[in-house]
């Protein structure tokens, strides 16, 4: 009678070349994804540092003749620059109103019962359902109206519409998530709510603080169908400006991409610095 025991040697080696394959496979298609992610980024940044002539007429996957003058024009030109200027100032704007209000609201939803409380919450989020173009008209006309138009605090209420019920409704999840005997042993030792409420509160959920302003500044710094329909010359941000690229020569390529590299590094810059908030967030709130 055949003996058909498979040696142990050889079933271990089987083993550990499956998990090399699998490893292998793995490593393979993250590098892809990677490399899925990182190619448009990288052609933005290659555009930014060619000619037009050569973008036009040359496909190269590096410069042949590298040059600054895009980066160059958006730093020396006040109707490149202040475009960013003007986007920083409505989206510090809003993340602060936006929070201001979002945080009381928030502990209101998750501490206290009250009649239509769960419908106007529903409510809340409606507002953020429902897109941008709904609102442009009715908007614009108000802040015409009212001596508002072409300013930096019309784009920041205008985007509190939708930062206010996403604010909240991520702030409640992490409030909904501290005890309230905190609130009480905080009053018993004779605090008052304000005093609780900076000094012991808003530091437990200084998370979900960060996480709330994080998704605040990005919709306002990517919003282009608001901030571009009621602003015109004096409050007009980047992304408005970088429509308006077509001269007498042409679209102007090279700038067009520098400036697209630009407007990536403010937001780059708040994802690291607020990283941190951001994956305790995904892990412990509502996000």
């Amino acid at each position: 009678m055949t003996d058909t025991t498979i040696p142990e040697n050889l079933t271990a080696q089987g083993s550990n070349t499956r998990k090399r394959f699998k490893v292998n496979t793995s490593a393979i298609v993250m590098g892809l994804y990677l490399l899925f992610l990182m190619l448009p980024l990288y052609w933005l940044l290659n555009m930014s540092l060619k000619t037009n002539t050569e973008i036009l007429n040359d496909f190269t996957l590096f410069p042949r003749n590298l040059t600054l003058d895009n980066y160059r024009t958006i730093l020396t030109d006040p109707s490149w620059y202040m475009g960013y200027v003007n986007s920083l100032i409505y989206v510090v704007m809003n993340m602060v109103i936006s929070l201001s209000v979002a945080l009381p609201a928030a502990y209101a939803f998750s501490r206290y019962s009250f009649m239509g409380d769960k419908h106007l919450f529903f409510w809340l989020l409606t507002n953020r359902m429902a897109p941008p173009a709904v609102f442009a008209l009715p908007f614009f006309q108000l802040y015409s109206s009212v001596g508002l138009f072409d300013t930096h605090i019309a784009v920041a209420l205008a985007h509190c519409l939708f930062n206010v019920p996403l604010a909240v409704w991520i702030l409640e999840g992490f409030m909904r998530g501290v005890p309230k005997e905190i609130d009480e042993t905080a009053y018993i030792d004779g605090y008052s709510f304000g005093g609780f409420f900076v000094k012991i509160f808003m530091p437990l959920i200084a998370s979900g603080i960060g996480v709330a302003a994080f998704f605040c500044f990005m919709f306002s710094w990517v919003e282009l169908l608001l901030s571009r329909t009621l602003t015109t010359v004096d409050a007009k941000p980047i992304a408005a400006i970088m429509t308006r690229t077509q001269g007498a020569s042409g679209i102007d390529w090279g700038v067009l991409a520098a400036a697209g590299i630009l407007t990536i590094v403010p937001g780059a810059l708040v994802i690291y610095f607020v990283r941190n908030y951001i994956a305790k967030g995904f892990a412990l709130g509502r996000v």
